[in-house]
């Protein structure tokens, strides 16, 4: 990659025009004197991990995007029945990340294999797949605080942890920006307390444990879950490759939704339900999606798609364009709201518009 580059080469998706100014930051001063400026100057801002979670516009971005590219881990603590407590960067690549941890035995994240995209980015939404998620064994983030202009540590308590949410995916710096409500905390670096262990946290998820060939609840040497989760995730095209437009996209486009109980009820009995806690069901979007008449593949031989894997990705099939990918996005979205009449919220941010 040469000179400035475009939204598509710094996202998953793939598309999306070219930008003002882009900043490679290799250390955390680099960050916060590019954040500072672009505030005190009212200049839109970007902070970019790996791309893995945007939706950019054809016309690009008329402002600064500033990538982290520190990579690393620190270990601060370890010993035989202490756990480990690690400080990782915010740029450095999750899956490495995932990958060195099962290689230790820290324990708690190798069910989150595969997934793309920075460090981080994982804390802003609680990254959660196959019956982990990442809160679990958070224990603070550093970020830089744009409303005080300080940096600050916010504790796992001070994070409010839920459904693919947080504190610092809800709290904004510029709710009515035109481009999209930007975060007001900038994460610099993510600490992590975890166990030391030979073998995985217990297996929650069904699908999981039938791949491992073990009953939910059973334990078994890291290193298998990871390796079984990887293989789950290609099946569905979620883990990346340059040569496979299924993974050309923003993983799951859509949240389960999360309902109330007369809500669901509402819904075909052969729906799925999980239990969400205080009355609440969670149900899932991709059998919604399916079952409004959405099947995989659905949108081809067009530009963007449904993934061939997965009904829950929305694809560049190569070609696409942030309006084609809008267009088939709000075509399932009210397919969906027709049949079922729930309204699916999108997980990537949109950049410069909103479904």
């Amino acid at each position: 990659m040469t000179g400035t580059p475009s939204l598509a080469e710094l996202t998953t998706l793939r598309v999306g025009g070219p930008v003002h100014t882009f900043v490679a930051a290799a250390d955390q001063a680099t960050i916060i004197e590019t954040v500072r400026g672009a505030d005190a100057n009212s200049r839109p801002l970007l902070v970019l991990g790996g791309g893995s979670n945007i939706l950019a516009p054809d016309a690009g971005f008329d402002g600064i995007v500033v990538q982290d590219q520190r990579t690393g881990v620190s270990v601060q603590e370890a010993g035989t029945g202490q756990g480990v407590r690690v400080t990782v960067p915010a740029g450095q690549d999750w899956d490495g990340f995932v990958a060195r941890a099962v290689a230790e035995g820290w324990q708690g994240v190798e069910a989150l294999s595969g997934i793309p995209g920075s460090t981080g980015a994982t804390p802003m939404q609680n990254v959660g797949a196959y019956g982990q998620e990442v809160s679990e064994v958070i224990a603070a983030v550093r970020t830089w605080d744009r409303a005080e202009r300080r940096i600050r540590t916010l504790s796992r308590t001070d994070l409010a942890f839920g459904y693919r949410n947080s504190v610092l995916k809800e709290s904004l710096y510029a709710p009515d920006s035109p481009w999209f409500p930007t975060p007001r905390y900038v994460v610099l670096q993510v600490q992590f307390q975890m166990v030391q262990a030979d073998v995985s946290a217990p297996i929650r998820y069904a699908e999981l444990a039938k791949t491992l060939g073990v009953a939910v609840g059973e334990r078994v040497p890291a290193a298998q879950v990871r390796e079984a989760v990887l293989a789950l995730r290609r099946g569905k095209g979620m883990v990346l490759d340059a040569d496979d437009h299924d993974t050309w996209s923003a993983g799951s486009f859509f949240t389960n939704p999360i309902l109330d109980a007369a809500r669901a009820a509402a819904l075909p009995p052969q729906a799925p339900r999980f239990d969400a806690g205080q009355g609440r069901v969670k149900t899932s979007a991709a059998w919604l999606i399916a079952q409004a008449g959405f099947d995989k593949g659905y949108g081809l031989p067009g530009a963007a798609a449904l993934s061939t894997k997965h009904t829950l990705a929305l694809t560049n099939r190569g070609g696409a364009r942030a309006a084609d990918l809008v267009a088939l996005a709000r075509t399932v979205r009210a397919g969906v709201q027709e049949r079922f009449g729930v309204e699916l919220v999108p997980e990537p941010v949109v950049l410069g518009g909103r479904l």
